[in-house]
């Protein structure tokens, strides 16, 4: 009887045991393209459902605004009470950061990631609380529209002729563990518009006519798409570097163009940011350093033709080796390159062999890429 079995393990149980300490939070972004799609309330139910799974989690600071279904679920968690800053002789509630630390739960709920605190709290934005909170293992669940995302908030300015104010830089959002879309089709948030579930109806028809707008709406969508797109691709960028996966593993469009020091490449660069922008993917110009490069006159022309590429927003590629193919070819490897071009000259004889060889070492050392070969004029 005193030899009984100790329970068996089960799989799970190993799973647990086998991973690394966990030594900073995990960061989850809720991403909406305008106000009323659902953030907030999803972030919510996530933090529920892991509530009930036994983890620890608290409200660090939700912004209900007044809507009905978005507050019955934030009374369901257990909320730091937010700490009251005197302003001017005006009182403001924000986040209590010291206490949320001292608390220390597994997981806090930080809404309006882009938001800007009140002169006299510990950081200037709420995003650097975040940040705080993920350096002490504390994960953070958060919201953010498309349009307080910075490098976006030019673009999105000029299209709804409204300032925005409080911005993030893409850095925060590149650290995030997870981006997941809150997403509802225009039709669906106007409808949620018209009866009052965002704003007091009064202001329904005013809104819809300025920033909801459904052209702006589509766009500002496709933006929020588009940035998770590129969030799924750097994870997908991480494991397949980890696992050393292939080439072919890919979620968005790279479209590289390989140039030299010639008067044609600028042709090839143009062609290649139509392709880039057609597909909506990242665009690369590749050039391989040579010692012919060391020329004045050849010099002057990569400079002229690096910047015209920089200034259509190539990320410009430098790279140095003897065999060109070989080169090019790791990097369009390493990088899950889509789309390369090269460009042809009218060439006869051995040159015009070189070229096809050249192109034949590169096509076996990068056969998942497609490649375009384009005939130039020489000048």
């Amino acid at each position: 009887m005193g030899n009984a079995e100790a329970p068996r393990k089960r799989p799970e149980d190993w799973l647990v045991a086998a991973e690394p300490e966990k030594t900073r939070g995990r960061f989850k972004v809720f991403l909406g393209y305008a106000p009323g799609v659902g953030k907030t309330f999803s972030m919510l139910s996530e933090g529920i459902r892991r509530h009930a799974r036994g983890e620890d989690v608290v409200i660090g600071y939700v912004e209900t605004h007044g809507r009905k279904g978005t507050a019955e679920l934030a009374v369901k968690l257990e909320q730091v009470p937010p700490r009251e800053i005197d302003y001017k002789g005006t009182p403001f509630h924000e986040m209590d950061l010291d206490a949320i630390l001292k608390r220390r739960p597994q997981v806090v709920l930080v809404d309006e990631l882009a938001h800007t605190n009140i002169e006299g709290s510990r950081f200037p934005k709420r995003y650097e609380d975040v940040l705080l909170l993920l350096e002490n293992n504390i994960d953070v669940l958060s919201t953010i529209n498309v349009q307080h995302v910075e490098s976006l908030t030019p673009r999105i300015q000029s299209l709804t002729g409204i300032p925005v104010r409080e911005t993030v830089p893409d850095w925060v959002l590149d650290r995030a563990d997870e981006i997941v879309i809150s997403d509802l089709t225009p039709e669906a948030l106007a409808t949620r518009m018209r009866r009052g579930d965002i704003y007091p109806v009064e202001r329904a028809e005013r809104a819809l006519a300025n920033f909801f707008r459904r052209g702006n709406l589509i766009a500002l969508r496709e933006m929020a798409l588009h940035r998770v797109t590129r969030a799924v691709d750097k994870t997908l960028d991480d494991y397949v570097k980890s696992k050393q996966l292939g080439a072919h593993w890919a979620v968005t469009e790279k479209v590289a163009v390989c140039i030299s020091a010639s008067a044609q490449a600028r042709d090839l660069i143009a062609r290649g940011a139509r392709l880039a922008e057609g597909l909506g993917g990242e665009f690369y110009v590749i050039h391989v350093q040579s010692e012919r490069d060391e020329d004045p006159e050849r010099k002057r022309t990569l400079d002229a033709s690096l910047l015209f590429a920089k200034n259509l927003g190539a990320h410009i590629v430098q790279l140095t080796g003897k065999n060109i193919p070989a080169t090019t070819a790791a990097f369009v490897s390493e990088n899950r390159i889509t789309q390369a071009i090269f460009g042809r000259s009218a060439l006869k004889g051995l040159k015009k062999w070189l070229y096809y060889l050249a192109i034949q070492r590169f096509m076996s050392a990068a056969p998942h890429v497609d490649l375009h070969i384009v005939t130039q004029e020489s000048r």
